[in-house]
């Protein structure tokens, strides 16, 4: 039994003063406010919820930075992919473990305390399969392991490399399967990942350009209550080949055809009309928006405050891993829809924080988009609990919602105190407890991926 005392916390119902929160076995077993500290109680200032990462690409967090130099042509998601893919070929499983590690530890110093996983990189170099079919997902659960991040790990079908079935290319051959081959990698994903304490196995169809519809529709019945992740209408080139092909847009296609609902995360969704924002409402699906990635790859700005005005439901993600901040993603959020309408508190209700709506929307999809059965700080949930330092100029003085506005929009990453994870303690100071070795392991990884022997 581990006690937690915390000046204020934002508990399901709202902020609370002087709350000891009792852990046992992983799990919160109380939640006390107004209680006077006692002389066993860990002390801190405030309490929050981790949140959820809902869509992460681990790897290319070793990438991060490599593609900022323009080419002889505009450059474009497309133009990236490309880097992206010369950048894979070289993975093997320690190396995607050793970059793993890196990535989810930089993820608890954020203050996300789950991610998920959008696992696309299942065979060796030329689309020769590992003995072990989840040799590849084995490496990100056993990274999970080694940082203590909760993971929902979501195998990628990959059979296509444009609508209408088209052929894979060369470096597409480490992503695809069969729908048989596809079963079987999902049997061994959750074979691998069954050692870890809360761990969820999901399916994500990659894209409709690379699921065709039979095949989208084999895959995501093979486990009728996973949660199921697909890019879409990322890219306005992605939306207009889909014209092309069917002569319904992305999302449009999948409202009609896929029967959407409360299981689906959406990724992007960027390029999205009213009448599919009504749509994805309601089907409840969610939305996984990765604002500092759809920057960074110029993909467009999704039309959140519209989204949001509807009833939409949303979680964030890292993506690409260029960058890697909970307060950041939920700024840039709100940022770019500042900068589309010309106004300021876009996603606010009025008189609201702009701060604490981001947090709630945010966290409420994303425990939806992963899979997770109960979260937030209530008895029974997950001891999953971020603190921020009192001591940061944005955060210090300041209560309740003002908390979360002069976290999200001043101090950032910097604010992050303590993170605990099941109750156990992996951050301290703002630093996980595990970062020396994960960089001792990480460096060499990197030379290796960059060309090195």
């Amino acid at each position: 039994m581990t006690d937690l005392w915390f000046e204020q916390a934002l508990l399901p119902d709202g902020w609370a003063r002087d709350v000891r929160i009792r852990v046992a076995h992983g799990r919160i077993a109380a939640v006390l406010p107004g209680s006077a500290p006692e002389p066993g109680d860990e002390r801190h200032a405030v309490a929050l919820p981790g949140q959820h990462n809902v869509h992460s690409h681990a790897f290319q967090r070793a990438m991060a930075g490599l593609t900022e130099r323009r080419g002889q042509t505009a450059d474009s998601f497309w133009t990236w992919r490309d880097l992206m893919y010369r950048f894979a070929h070289a993975l093997d499983p320690e190396t995607m473990q050793a970059v793993a590690e890196l990535a989810f530890v930089e993820m608890l110093e954020a203050g996300y305390t789950r991610c998920g996983e959008f696992h696309y990189v299942h065979h060796a170099p030329g689309g020769k399969a590992h003995a072990d079919p989840a040799a590849m997902a084995r490496a990100i659960a056993q990274a999970a392991a080694a940082t203590g991040i909760g993971l929902t790990l979501l195998p990628v079908f990959y059979a296509a490399a444009g609508f209408g079935g088209q052929p894979p290319s060369d470096p597409q051959r480490r992503f695809v399967s069969s729908v048989d081959g596809f079963a079987r990698l999902l049997d061994a994903t959750e074979t691998a990942t069954a050692g870890l304490p809360d761990a969820v196995v999901g399916i994500a169809p990659h894209s409709l350009r690379a699921a065709p519809p039979a095949m989208l529709a084999a895959v995501t019945a093979l486990r009728p209550a996973a949660p199921i992740h697909i890019h879409v209408a990322e890219q306005v080139k992605e939306v207009e080949d889909c014209i092309a092909w069917s002569g319904r847009r992305p999302v449009q296609w999948l409202l009609d055809e896929a029967g959407i609902d409360e299981r689906w995360c959406l990724i992007h969704a960027t390029h999205v009309t009213p009448q599919e924002i009504d749509g994805i409402v309601a089907s409840g699906a969610t939305v996984g928006l990765c604002p500092i990635t759809e920057a960074n790859l110029g993909d467009g700005i999704f039309p959140a405050a519209a989204f949001v005005a509807a009833g939409g439901r949303f979680g964030i993600g890292t993506d690409s891993n260029v960058s890697i901040d909970v307060a950041g993603e939920l700024r840039l959020l709100e940022y770019g829809q500042r900068l589309v309408r010309r106004e300021r508190n876009v996603l606010a209700q009025p008189g609201a924080s702009t701060g604490r709506t981001l947090f709630d929307h945010s966290l409420r999809g994303g425990v939806q988009a992963l899979g997770v059965a109960g979260a937030g700080i209530c008895p029974g949930a997950s001891a999953d609990l971020v603190s921020l330092a009192p001591g940061h100029p944005a955060i210090g003085g300041r209560e309740g919602d003002a908390v979360l506005d002069g976290w999200i929009f001043a101090a950032g990453a910097a604010a992050i105190d303590c993170v605990w994870r099941r109750g156990a303690a992996v951050v301290r100071q703002g630093r996980h407890v595990a970062r020396d070795a994960v960089l001792a392991r990480y460096r060499p990884a990197l030379h290796r991926l960059m060309g090195g022997e």
